[in-house]
C-alpha cells in the first residue's frame, strides 16, 4: 500500500467506530474545494451513483489534476478520499493505484449497496479519465 493510502487508513483505524468514521468522511467532503459551476454538467455527472457526483479531470503538467463534488454528504466524504488517493499522480500512477485503502478499512462492507456501487463507479471514472488523458493529453 502506498503512502497515501497508508496515512487514509491509520487515520480512520484511529477512530473507535463507524459512527465516528462517518464523521470524518463528512468533515473530508466539506474540505473539497468549491466545485467550479461550469463543470456542473450532464457529461461530467458520474454514472451509477444514487447522488449526483461530479468530476472533472485534467493533465497539468502531467500529473492528473482532479475536481469533484456531490449532492450527498457521505458520497462527497467518499470522493474527497479518492481524491487524496488519485489527484496529483501521473495517469500511469493512477492505473497502477489498487484502491487498497478501501479493503483495509473495511469501506466496502460498510457502505449501503447504493453508496459501494458509486463508489465503484467513481473509482471507474477515475480510471477512465487516466486512460484518455493518458492517450491524448488535455482536459478529460
Amino acid at each position: 500500500m502506498d503512502e497515501r493510502q497508508q496515512r487514509i487508513v491509520d487515520e480512520f483505524s484511529a477512530l473507535p467506530d463507524w459512527e465516528e468514521r462517518y464523521e470524518r468522511l463528512i468533515q473530508l467532503g466539506a474540505t473539497l474545494p468549491p466545485f467550479p459551476e461550469e463543470h456542473r454538467v450532464e457529461a461530467l455527472k458520474v454514472r451509477g451513483c444514487q447522488s449526483q457526483v461530479w468530476l472533472h479531470a485534467r493533465l497539468e503538467e502531467g500529473l492528473l489534476r482532479l475536481e469533484a463534488d456531490s449532492d450527498a454528504l457521505i458520497v462527497k466524504g467518499l470522493v474527497a478520499l479518492l481524491l487524496r488517493v488519485y489527484d496529483g499522480r501521473s495517469p500511469a500512477e493512477v492505473l497502477a493505484t489498487a484502491p487498497e485503502f478501501l479493503e483495509a478499512l473495511g469501506m466496502r462492507e460498510h457502505l449501503s449497496p447504493t453508496r459501494a456501487n458509486g463508489l465503484a463507479a467513481m473509482l471507474k471514472q477515475i480510471r477512465l479519465y487516466a486512460i484518455a488523458l493518458q492517450l491524448r493529453g488535455g482536459a478529460a
